[in-house]
């Protein structure tokens, strides 16, 4: 990195928002994943879209990589920063701009956390539906990098599925804004879950939805994973859509019980989280329906919550599962592999026999309803050989995802992490095409490289477009929000 940039930086943005001092260049080392690891060249703190398309004008000028980063609680290494480059940090950028009831929607920054939309609305009956585990504390800008989803991803969708525009710093310094209601090709549905490498988030439109009239939770316990599976497959094939449906296994309920007590009943090897919402009728034929399925596929207990703090109760050993396995392990690997729900006990016998081949302990958490598995391998790192052998069996679930038809990821993303991990799923030339996209966005090649694609397309310059105007400002779309 050019010596003189950091001084540059600080001309634009203010000496308090440019970190050089390698201290607290530490603090920026990873995000959520920490296994994967890298000191930043340098950090900055922009407040507002111009800061960032100033700071980003400036990476081009000495041809120098970036990495936008929210709050750091990504899972795949997403915002690794590189040790050659600037890290663009958008915590500062936490304001609300705007709230519009009657049209159901909010624009806000990107450090604006995700829980703190709802909070801003819960009163007047609104609420935002995505939410992640790390809910309280991850930011609006990362949910779109990552197109993060949650428990309640099975009814409301991902983070795609509630944005309805964006402003973006494209990644030559344009301040642009991509509207889904433009004509012609999905550009923010582009961007959503790109990673950061096709800009920089400054401003989010997202869409409000109506607090629903009534819910219910009902947590089931089972005595196997299997019974719990059938459970979950029986309920989707009865036309039955609850808003969650989530399973943790006998390791991941010890960690909770470890870390928040959660009071999950004694003896059982799954628990079962179905949540249903809409309206009252509705529900209550649903539940019916739920309790009966779970029974009779071999339940021993069921426990029901209608009100918020017994929802908050049943909920909280789940909340907490990422964070409470460090109780019983030094270290995890967290993976995220997608797997069609009739493939569920398929998969997660695969995954016992690796566990046991290995002699690396697996807890099981997952979003049951949509096949998302989120297994946590744990490891002691300071057992030799044992980071390879968990890097070795994370790799392995991959590859049992994809062989049952499934996906290296569901909603943590790709990032470092499973770059290295996309061949698996896709040809060269599929790799190929993905990255002309890219290509159009960033030719230089400078906005999060070496995230998402093992191996990055050399970009050309982009045909029919003039040199040094990117192609979004070409096409028009280069309005501000």
């Amino acid at each position: 990195m050019a010596d003189v940039l950091p001084g540059r930086l600080a001309g634009v943005l203010g000496a308090d928002a440019v970190i050089t001092d390698p201290v607290r260049l530490r603090t920026y080392e990873c995000d959520g994943l920490t296994y994967h690891r890298a000191t930043p060249g340098v950090v900055v703190l922009p407040e507002t879209a111009e800061q960032v398309a100033a700071v980003v004008r400036l990476c081009n000028e000495y041809g120098v990589p970036f990495v936008a980063r929210g709050a750091g609680t990504g899972l795949s290494g997403g915002a690794l920063p590189r040790t050659d480059g600037v890290l663009l940090v958008t915590s500062r950028m936490r304001r609300i701009v705007e709230i519009d009831l009657p049209n159901r929607r909010a624009v806000v920054e990107p450090g604006v956390t995700n829980l703190a939309i709802t909070e801003a609305v819960r009163d007047q009956g609104y609420y935002y539906a995505p939410d992640p585990s790390s809910q309280q504390v991850c930011s609006i800008g990362g949910n779109v990098a990552e197109n993060s989803g949650g428990a309640h991803c099975l009814k409301y969708g991902f983070t795609v599925n509630h944005v309805e525009a964006l402003e973006i710093v494209t990644p030559d310094g344009d301040i642009v804004t991509l509207d889904t209601r433009d004509p012609g090709y999905d550009l923010a549905g582009a961007f959503v879950g790109s990673e950061g490498t096709l800009g920089v988030t400054t401003k989010i439109t997202v869409r409000l939805s109506r607090t629903p009239e009534s819910v219910i939770t009902l947590l089931a316990a089972f005595r196997d994973v299997e019974t719990g599976g059938l459970a979950v497959s029986r309920i989707i094939a009865e036309g039955i859509v609850p808003a969650a449906i989530e399973m943790m296994d006998a390791l991941a309920i010890e960690a909770a019980e470890a870390a928040v007590r959660c009071g999950y009943p004694q003896g059982a090897a799954a628990v079962l989280i179905v949540e249903l919402d809409g309206p009252a009728a509705e529900v209550a034929g649903q539940f019916a329906a739920v309790t009966r399925i779970c029974e009779e596929s071999g339940s021993f207990e069921l426990r029901t919550a209608d009100g918020p703090e017994e929802r908050a109760a049943i909920w909280k050993g789940r909340k907490s599962a990422f964070a409470a396995v460090g109780r019983i392990s030094p270290a995890y690997i967290v993976q995220d592999g997608v797997v069609p729900r009739t493939a569920l006990p398929r998969v997660l016998a695969g995954i016992d026999r690796l566990s046991a081949e290995h002699g690396i302990r697996v807890a099981n958490v997952f979003h049951a309803g949509d096949g998302n598995l989120h297994p946590l391998v744990l490891f002691d790192d300071a057992e030799p050989g044992a980071g390879e052998r968990a890097e070795l069996v994370s790799a392995r679930i991959l590859d049992l995802c994809v062989e049952n038809g499934g996906s290296i990821t569901g909603e943590h993303g790709v990032g470092v992490d499973k770059a290295r991990y996309m061949p698996r799923m896709f040809s060269k030339d599929d790799l190929d095409t993905m990255q002309l996209v890219r290509c159009a966005f960033d030719p230089r090649g400078l906005s999060n490289p070496g995230k998402v694609f093992p191996t990055p397309r050399l970009c050309g310059e982009v045909p029919g477009v003039r040199k040094g105007v990117h192609p979004l400002v070409a096409s028009g779309k280069a309005e501000q929000f």
